[in-house]
């Protein structure tokens, strides 16, 4: 569907306004629309203070370039072409007009220096979108990845703030703006020079002595043979999990299960933690249901993880993501297991964790798409095709959400015993890995994508690794993963 274009007036500081604002300007006009950009010179700026820490903080992480909350020295005013039709205040407390006006509300407060004060503290902010001050015609719940760091998910939220107005202007303009309800109260909270002090600085000590003494992440691959209900079924783990070894130096991770002229087989994430790179590797199964040594199957010059193999068209496909090449890829078995040909390029982008459908008389894929700046793991986009190899069509509803906690997929869509249908969702509450839960697919066609609030899957049972982020099953064999703290070499010796 194509947009029109709109004239809109946007709404920014006039003294040190910050970077993710001058962001949004020219995305919006490289989109097509009339921008006028106006001052409001009562917006105050933030304090030195923590500007100060901010910019600290990337040096110590090494962060080349300036980040989302960077202050400018200024963005120039600008007339537009024709009246506005439309508002953005990013200063947060300009006065209403006729014009229809979006601001944006960060948790309680409409000041964008309240997102720094909140993940210093250890929060998770809420973004709105707020139409004259009363109603809300969006929400985004963003995903933070570097927790220990307050100027990276400061980045983080300031990301998605742009992906969210841009969404909301994009809905204006198509005339489908919808109404979420009332804003959340206003209200007082921490500085942000306080909150890093008591908050920030002990997390991210802790943390530093963690990556000491610990891999930064490590998982366990579990798998069980059931013919009866599974996970999808009984909303819970449960028991019979055998863990898939590994050396400590590597780890596998993102299983998915495939029979194949009556072998059972799984295919995972290899990750070598010298290397920081991942393969992707399968593990043969016996007729004893004994899993074989697993072994590499294909290998690229950049990391590989989620692959998803499927058989389609008489061939043996597999989508693995490789969101840093910035392409997803189609692979063909040439000789399965062993060796893979890439067939097609589906997607540019930095997808993440593209999940297969076919429902409807077409193929769809939900996956995560890095809009730019900020997280892999909290924008959910949709689209479809009617051959395996395309093209591929965006959805009109792209982003369909902006949700740490249900927008990534977390293994293939499952099908109950009713027929419905279910996608593994990740739930980013308590960081990457944190959770998983099944959401159920209530409608999907050209104009419609609907999906349930998750239902949590419960980690009982004798599975030891409680946060999990993939579920898959094939037949009676059932895999999940989950993430563990496991000593770098040196520190296990010395114990």
């Amino acid at each position: 569907m194509m947009h029109r274009s709109l004239a809109i007036d946007i709404i920014v500081p006039r003294e040190k306004p910050r970077r993710w604002q001058d962001v949004l300007i020219r995305r919006l006009a490289a989109d097509g629309h009339d921008i006028a950009v106006l001052h409001d010179p009562g917006a105050r700026p933030w304090p030195g203070t923590a500007n100060a820490l901010v910019a600290l903080e990337r040096v110590i992480f090494r962060r080349r370039g300036e980040g989302l909350a960077a202050p400018l020295n200024g963005i120039p005013e600008r007339p537009g072409r024709r009246p506005p039709e439309l508002r953005l205040d990013l200063a947060g407390y300009a006065a209403l007009r006729s014009v229809p006006t979006v601001a944006l509300r960060f948790g309680r407060s409409a000041l964008d220096l309240s997102v720094a004060a909140v993940v210093a503290a250890g929060g998770l902010p809420v973004i709105e979108a707020v139409l004259d001050g009363r109603t809300v015609v969006g929400r985004a719940w963003p995903m933070i990845d570097r927790r220990e760091a307050a100027s990276l998910g400061l980045d983080d939220v300031l990301a998605r703030a742009v992906t969210l107005l841009a969404a909301t202007v994009k809905a204006f303009a198509e005339g489908r703006l919808a109404c979420h309800g009332r804003p959340m109260p206003e209200g007082s909270g921490a500085g942000f020079a306080g909150a890093y002090l008591a908050r920030a600085l002990p997390r991210l000590a802790r943390e530093a002595l963690r990556r000491v003494s610990f891999h930064q992440a490590h998982w366990r691959v579990g798998y069980r043979f059931r013919d009866g209900p599974g996970v999808a079924e009984e909303g819970q783990l449960g028991t019979g999990w055998q863990v898939l070894p590994d050396g400590g130096d590597r780890f596998y991770a993102d299983p998915f299960p495939f029979h194949w002229q009556g072998r059972s087989y799984i295919f995972v994430e290899d990750y070598v933690h010298a290397a920081r790179k991942a393969v992707i590797s399968v593990v043969p199964f016996d007729a004893a249901r004994r899993p074989g040594t697993p072994r590499v199957v294909l290998e690229e010059p950049h990391h590989l993880s989620y692959p998803q193999v499927f058989a389609r068209d008489g061939a043996v496909w597999m989508l693995p993501e490789a969101s840093t090449s910035g392409r997803l890829t189609l692979y063909r078995a040439a000789d399965f297991p062993d060796r893979w040909v890439a067939e097609a390029v589906l997607l540019d982008g930095e997808v993440s964790d593209a999940t297969l459908l076919d429902h409807g008389g077409r193929l769809w894929l939900f996956a995560t798409l890095r809009d730019g700046f900020g997280s892999t793991s909290d924008t959910l986009v949709v689209f479809s095709a009617l051959t395996l190899k395309g093209p591929w069509q965006p959805h009109p509803l792209n982003p369909v959400i902006i949700d740490r906690r249900r927008a990534r997929p977390g293994g293939a869509f499952l099908r109950d015993a009713s027929g419905s249908l279910f996608l593994p969702v990740q739930d980013g509450t308590l960081g990457y890995g944190g959770g998983l839960g099944l959401s159920e697919l209530l409608a999907l066609d050209g104009g419609t994508v609907r999906l349930a609030h998750p239902r949590p899957i419960q980690a009982d049972g004798d599975w030891p690794y409680p946060r999990i982020h993939t579920l898959n099953r094939s037949g009676p064999l059932e895999v999940i993963d989950g993430i563990v703290a496991v000593p770098k070499p040196w520190r296990s010796k010395a114990s």
